[in-house]
């Protein structure tokens, strides 16, 4: 049996990943840090309110029993950090925080949703890619037994939106084309569960890699296509 533990539990994908890993019967434990209690209610759930992010990372060492698979789905947008700099403290910072507390604390497997096109020529020079690459480029250097990164393109069916005309655009192409649509975004339930079955094929051993990028036509397949419960 598998303890996990979240980071960024409360938003749309962390909720999805939470909710995948409670129904899941190879889970014995599921431990949370987040700002505040996540909508979910389970005997397996071990929730930790703390509504100061600069705490999350070194509150990974009182998890018990401690953590194997560690997920981090923190993400923000600038308007709602205040800005690029509060943004930086939240998706980079905190992140990178939270990955070296989680290998000092023995934790096996690390799994971040990232973003997908960040290491695109243009897109590249963005603050919000060089936060994600910076995350990604970090934490494949701390050795973890295996690192999984997911990298979606949009992320629709979101409860609340982050780019209102842009997900309802995306979510009425599948109307259209849901090949069009699969090449492009990909519904928070399906991240969610791509991300939780990645970590579930590592521990088969069948992931390809120790550091394992999941672009957005593999979080289709292992979300939707070829999801099972795990």
């Amino acid at each position: 049996m598998t303890t996990a533990a979240i980071f960024g539990s409360t938003g749309g994908v962390g909720s999805q990943i939470l909710a995948t890993l409670l129904a899941s019967d190879k889970i014995s434990s599921v431990k949370t840090i987040s700002r505040r209690i996540p909508k979910h209610d389970s005997p397996k759930l071990q929730a930790i309110e703390e509504p100061d992010i600069t705490k999350w990372a070194g509150l990974i060492q009182t998890l018990s029993p401690q953590p194997s698979v560690f997920y981090n789905a923190v993400g923000t947008t600038r308007a709602a950090a205040g800005g690029i700099a509060n943004q930086w403290k939240i998706d980079h910072d905190s992140v990178i925080e939270s990955a070296r507390a989680a290998k000092d604390a023995g934790v096996k497997t690390f799994v971040f949703i990232s973003s997908g096109g960040t290491r695109g020529f243009l897109f590249q020079y963005t603050p919000y890619a060089k936060m994600k690459v910076g995350v990604e480029d970090t934490v494949r250097e701390m050795g973890f037994d295996q690192t999984i990164i997911l990298r979606p393109g949009m992320i629709i069916g979101r409860e609340v939106s982050k780019a209102p005309l842009l997900e309802r655009f995306f979510e009425a192409l599948g109307k259209v084309s849901k090949g069009l649509q699969d090449t492009i975004a990909a519904d928070q339930l399906v991240i969610g569960r791509a991300a939780v079955h990645a970590a579930r094929l590592v521990e088969e051993g069948k992931a390809p890699s120790k550091y394992w990028v999941v672009e957005q036509a593999d979080i289709v397949r292992l979300g939707r296509d070829e999801w099972r419960e795990v």
